[in-house]
Order: C-alpha cells, then sequence, then structure tokens
C-alpha cells in the first residue's frame, strides 16, 4: 500500500512539474537578474525557515508527549508541504505523510493529527499578528478594500472553528465523538453511492476523539507550554518577511517597513484563503496588486514577486519532494 501511494505521488508530482514548469523558469529568470548575494541570503533563510518549521512541530509534539529529532520533523514538513501541493486535500495529505512515518515510533495517529491542527492553528495565531499591522498601513494609506476584508474574516472564522474543535476535544470527548462522528456521516452519505459501503467508521470516530482528547488535555493542563509554539509562529512570518526584504533590495526597488509587511500580510492572507493549493496563481497576482498599491512600479512589483515565490514556493516544493523521496527509503531501510 506504501509502494502504490509512493508511486501515486511521483507521479502527482511529474505531472504538477510538468504543468507548472513554465512558472518556475520564470521564477528562476527573475532571480538570476538580481544581485547574486542578496539573492543568496534570501535562500539561506528560507534554510532557515525550513528548520523553523520543524522545531514548531518538534514544541508540539513536546507539549503533546511526543518525542521526535528535529531534522526527522523538518523532513516530514518540507515531504507534507509537497504532498499538500500535488495532492491538495485541505492539509489531509500533509498529515497522512507524518502518520505514514510513524511506523516505528508508536506514536498515536490521532496525537499526530492534533499536532497537525495545532501547527495550523499556531501559525494563523501568529499570522494575525502581522495581519493586524499590515491591515493597518493599508487603512492608513487608504488601501484597505472588501476583498482584503473578505478574507480576513474568512481566516478568522477558520481559526475560531479549529479552536472550537480543540476546545470540545479538550472539554469532553464524547462530546468530540459525536461532532467527528456527525461528520463521519456526512462523508459517508457522500461517498455511499459511489463505494456502495461507509468510507468512514463512526465507532472509529468516537475511539480517535478519546485518543485526542488525551492530547488536547496537555494543552489545558499546562498552558506556559503555548508561549514556544507561539513565538516560533512569529518568527517563522519574521523570516518570510526579511526574504521578502532580500528580494526588494536584490533588485534595488525602494520600499519601508510598512510596505513589507502590508505586501507579506496580503500574500499570505490569500496563500490561506485561496481554492489553489499554495495560493498558485492567486497569491503572485494579488501580491503583485498590492504591492502596485503601495506605490511600487508594476514592473518592479511583478519581479519581486515572481523571485519571492521562486524562492517561498518552488524550493519549499523541491526540496519536499526530495524529503519524501528520502523518508521512503528511511521507511524502506526500518522494515528490512
Amino acid at each position: 500500500m506504501r509502494k502504490l501511494l509512493l508511486a501515486i505521488v511521483f507521479i502527482l508530482g511529474i505531472y504538477f512539474f510538468i504543468t507548472q514548469f513554465p512558472q518556475l523558469q520564470e521564477a528562476v529568470g527573475t532571480l538570476e537578474r538580481g544581485v547574486i548575494w542578496f539573492i543568496l541570503g534570501a535562500i539561506l533563510l528560507e534554510v532557515v525557515w525550513y528548520v523553523n518549521i520543524g522545531a514548531s512541530y518538534r514544541s508540539i509534539y513536546h507539549i503533546l508527549g511526543m518525542d521526535e529529532k528535529l531534522l526527522q520533523l523538518t523532513l516530514l514538513s518540507l515531504a507534507a508541504y509537497s504532498a499538500n501541493i500535488i495532492a491538495p486535500s485541505a492539509g489531509v495529505s500533509g498529515v497522512a505523510v507524518f502518520i505514514a512515518n510513524n511506523s516505528t515510533k508508536n506514536h498515536s495517529n490521532a496525537k499526530i493529527t492534533i499536532a497537525g491542527a495545532l501547527f495550523v492553528l499556531f501559525d494563523y495565531v501568529g499570522f494575525l499578528v502581522v495581519l493586524v499591522l499590515g491591515l493597518a498601513v493599508l487603512a492608513r494609506r487608504n488601501q484597505l478594500g472588501w476583498p482584503e476584508i473578505t478574507a480576513s474574516i474568512i481566516l478568522v472564522i477558520i481559526a475560531l472553528s479549529l479552536t472550537a474543535i480543540l476546545y470540545l476535544g479538550a472539554r469532553s470527548a464524547e462530546s468530540l465523538g459525536r461532532v467527528l462522528a456527525w461528520l463521519a456521516n456526512i462523508v459517508n452519505k457522500v461517498a455511499r453511492p459511489f463505494i456502495k459501503r461507509d468510507y468512514l467508521s463512526i465507532a472509529r470516530s468516537y475511539a480517535f476523539a478519546e485518543e485526542a482528547s488525551e492530547g488536547i488535555h496537555a494543552l489545558r493542563m499546562d498552558p506556559r507550554n503555548w508561549g514556544k509554539p507561539f513565538a516560533l509562529a512569529l518568527t517563522n512570518k519574521a523570516l518570510l518577511i526579511t526574504i521578502l526584504c532580500f528580494i526588494f533590495l536584490a533588485f534595488n526597488v525602494p520600499f519601508s517597513a510598512g510596505t513589507l509587511i502590508a505586501g507579506f500580510s496580503i500574500g499570505y492572507l490569500f496563500l490561506i484563503v485561496s481554492p489553489t493549493p499554495s495560493g498558485i496563481g492567486v497569491v503572485e497576482g494579488m501580491l503583485t496588486l498590492s504591492l502596485t498599491t503601495l506605490f511600487v512600479p508594476i514592473e518592479a512589483s511583478t519581479i519581486i514577486v515572481l523571485a519571492y515565490r521562486g524562492i517561498t514556493f518552488w524550493l519549499p516544493f523541491l526540496a519536499g519532494f526530495i524529503a519524501f523521496r528520502f523518508l521512503a527509503k528511511q521507511r524502506t531501510q526500518e522494515a528490512a
């Protein structure tokens, strides 16, 4: 089954690479036109960003009573990033990567799923801090419109919904089980005409809720543990903003701190709420438009966005594809 999964991922990855190759070529060509030292600095910061993501997962694993090496979690997070792009499924593909590499660790699959949900929640909360600053900059410059407001509201609703589910699990495993069973029943009703059977087990929903509540309870028992993953989430955003700064410097485009924060905020906001995986096609357009409204010339905005996406989208995708192959080989060796 795992070999089949690996084959499917590789086929989807190759298909995605072929269909998006012109964009990659354009991004690489743009990077070649920048000042090499600033480009290299941005790439180095991107590597630090990879490690910061792994550290974020490690801090959440620690809260849930699980132990894993930083390097392993960094590789898993990269592989999960690529999996979510080539097989978009609301983050389920990424969680599946973590679970698939759990064969020798004996961690609870429910706890791993909760770790993924907590990572997303901390990431959203950390970003909301930056987003407030970005929206304030846009409002001060009279550039705040309904698209930004609507997308921000959607993000808040997603974050509150995720928080509500986690809070419910902390309060009562039985209540969480009922909610999960209700959701599983909806999925089964949709899938039954096609597969002629239940796709999800209702009984397993309650068992999963029981396991998940144990992990969530650790958060309620010691709120002081929340500080580290939240700080790492903020560091994550600070690194991405600094990468954007380096791109401006690489192409000698004047900027201000407000331009960086507001531009990044809108780009990352539409990366989250976009219907396309990692905001492909949407982020490029909205970030270019955002920088233009912040008085960056359209030609410069286009170059900056292409270079920024080349480093923050294409590099993680390619690195994640390599990490996925490495992890598959590692699982084979462990099985042998």
